[in-house]
């Protein structure tokens, strides 16, 4: 839930009575739209309520390849970018960075509605664009062409999309704008920056493969602040210490929470060795070192992770290559270029002590 960064089953405030007529109506509206849509002779499920799913929004620019596109609005301007967009509404869009992680939600999505055709705990897309509506027909064409479930569609023309990302209970945003996710994670929504791979490597399409750095990702910043502060041989001291004491939650331990919730359900199933999501951390820490404490806390938040991998320094991106990840979330952009550069699609997570050590680009 937006605001604690929990993931979606965090315990609410009581509600004021305004609050619980606002929810009345909002269950009405809810009770309206699904008979409506019971209506409709589809094979398309219906979308999740958004309490009930995990809300992926995903904006325009990290779903599609429109680096062309905005090239024309930059320096062409708004007027001549629209009319470039519906000149080629016809014209599908080549994939983006959050394409094929996009398709991995999805084939997840299937599996569950295969064991649980009722239940509306899955993934739900939301293409959260500050682009205007004119430019949706392409959008629409595009999604429509690659065979996408993407229902929901937040078009703000160009303003803030943060208030929609509260309002959709946002889970994860994904964007190419590293202001917008900025003021996402200020907001307390967990979020990334997108970046492309520079090759083109094959992704995994029956298995979803999430990939997380430690500190500042899953974890707060608390021991790379010592790093930087203290010196390693200080950190290594401190980690031991402090071996039983769990580190503070960071920006994608909700989201890792969420994963987890979603294998669990795989495995009361008995699908345990045919689960579609694997989740790895990917941690520059050494094991021997400080890896205990990192191994403990995630114990004591009941989340199990199904490869960790301590590298003790050395660059992740060899390593990524052999995992093939949907994604990449890490706080150091050092790290994500090292990861680009061997063809892995990474994620930037603007927070914690890293972000001050380095010039905004």
């Amino acid at each position: 839930a937006p605001g604690t960064m929990s993931g979606s089953g965090s315990e609410e405030p009581q509600p004021s009575q305004a609050a619980e007529d606002g929810q009345q109506e909002a269950e009405q509206d809810w009770a309206a739209a699904k008979a409506f849509y019971d209506n409709l002779v589809t094979k398309r499920p219906r979308p999740p309520k958004p309490q009930n799913a995990i809300t992926v929004a995903v904006s325009s620019r990290a779903l599609f390849d429109l680096v062309e596109e905005r090239r024309i609005y930059e320096e062409h301007g708004v007027e001549k970018y629209v009319e470039y967009q519906q000149n080629n509404e016809n014209v599908t869009l080549k994939p983006g960075p959050a394409f094929y992680f996009v398709k991995a939600l999805e084939h997840v999505n299937a599996r569950l509605l295969e064991l649980y055709p009722d239940d509306e705990e899955r993934f739900d897309i939301v293409l959260m664009t500050n682009n205007h509506a004119q430019v949706g027909v392409r959008l629409i064409n595009s999604i429509n062409h690659y065979g996408l479930t993407i229902e929901r569609f937040c078009m703000t023309g160009g303003e803030s999309p943060i208030g929609y990302l509260t309002a959709y209970l946002t889970n994860l945003y994904l964007s190419a704008d590293s202001e917008k996710v900025q003021e996402a994670i200020e907001a307390g929504i967990a979020s990334a920056t997108m970046f492309s791979a520079n090759k083109d490597v094959a992704y995994s399409d029956t298995q979803l493969r999430v990939a997380f750095d430690g500190d500042a990702v899953i974890f707060s910043d608390e021991s790379e602040q010592i790093v930087k502060e203290q010196g390693l041989d200080r950190f290594f001291e401190h980690e031991q210490l402090n071996e039983n004491k769990p580190l503070a939650q960071g920006p994608l331990k909700g989201f890792l929470e969420d994963l987890g919730k979603l294998q669990k359900k795989f495995y009361a199933k008995n699908e345990r060795l045919n689960c579609p999501i694997r989740t790895y951390l990917v941690t520059a820490r050494s094991a021997a070192s400080s890896g205990a404490r990192v191994l403990k806390t995630l114990r004591s938040w009941g989340l199990e992770i199904d490869e960790a991998l301590f590298l003790a320094g050395a660059p992740k991106g060899p390593i990524l290559v052999k995992i093939r990840p949907h994604i990449f979330f890490d706080d150091q952009m050092f790290h994500i270029e090292g990861a680009q550069k061997l063809g892995t699609i990474a994620a930037h997570v603007p927070y914690g002590v890293a972000q001050k050590y380095r010039k905004s680009t």
